[in-house]
């Protein structure tokens, strides 16, 4: 488990190498303002998404980012 500190590290160095730090400030700043709800707009968009094109992103994506970890059953 990380720290607050730590998880927002984290979130904007990923932000940064993806975007660039503008874009990733110019994101942040869209989601303060616009109070914007992660949950409401994931939910929004998977609600539009057949049940087969759900599974076939889904599996392009698992394709595309195999797991590489160390699982551990607990």
């Amino acid at each position: 488990m990380y720290s607050t500190v730590e998880l927002m590290d984290m979130g904007l160095a990923c932000l940064a190498e993806k975007l660039g730090i503008v874009n990733a400030e110019r994101f942040i700043a869209t989601i303060k303002r616009e109070s914007f709800d992660y949950t409401t707009w994931q939910r929004e968009y998977f609600d539009q998404m057949s049940p087969g094109q759900f599974r076939a992103e889904a599996l392009e994506y698992a394709k595309q980012h195999p797991h590489k970890g160390k699982g551990e059953r607990i």
